[in-house]
């Protein structure tokens, strides 16, 4: 059980449209949505965000490697594995998400988001122009450095909900690397 509310019966009545969004999505509510649904303003914004950069550019097997790295580097289990199950869904290998949670990859434009999705996260925010430059020679246009670090972005906020208030796992749980 969260630290708070995770029961969808009580969750405010302005979330309900949105919570039905989900359950269409996924077939059923995931613990962290209904965590957050407690806020309707956070719940759209998650679910907004989600929907905005999964019709972005990047596309979701490397959207998800990067899901995946940065739950990883937080150590947040629950988006580990809810990424992890996403990323099959989205054509990765499990042995390609096994090694984005450690930031590796064989193709070099996956790689070159992994490093700097992982600097990103380490570094708060704080990363040199070097760092971008490194994102652009490996064949990223200046829209798709702003959306990996959107994802970064959405992908800190689900891992600090989840860690935060102690959602409960609940997709098939995956070890975090070291």
């Amino acid at each position: 059980m969260t630290r708070i509310n995770d029961n969808l019966d009580l969750i405010p009545a302005a979330s309900q449209p949105l919570v039905a969004k989900v359950r269409g999505a996924f077939g059923t509510v995931p613990a962290m949505f209904a965590t957050v649904a407690n806020s309707p303003a956070a719940l759209a914004s998650m679910w907004g965000s989600f929907g905005a950069l999964g019709g972005g550019t990047l596309g979701a097997k490397l959207g998800e490697a990067i899901a995946v790295a940065v739950a990883n580097r937080n150590h947040c289990e629950h988006c580990l594995a809810a990424h992890t199950a996403l990323g099959q869904k989205a054509g990765a290998s499990v042995e390609e998400l096994a090694a984005a949670q450690r930031g590796i990859a064989r193709d070099p434009r996956t790689q070159a988001a992994l490093t700097f999705a992982i600097r990103l996260v380490d570094a708060r925010g704080q990363v040199s122009a070097a760092d971008v430059q490194a994102l652009r020679a490996a064949g990223f246009d200046d829209g798709q450095v702003v959306e990996v670090i959107a994802h970064v972005a959405l992908n800190l906020f689900t891992n600090y909900v989840n860690i935060a208030l102690d959602v409960p796992v609940d997709f098939p749980r995956v070890a975090l690397a070291a």
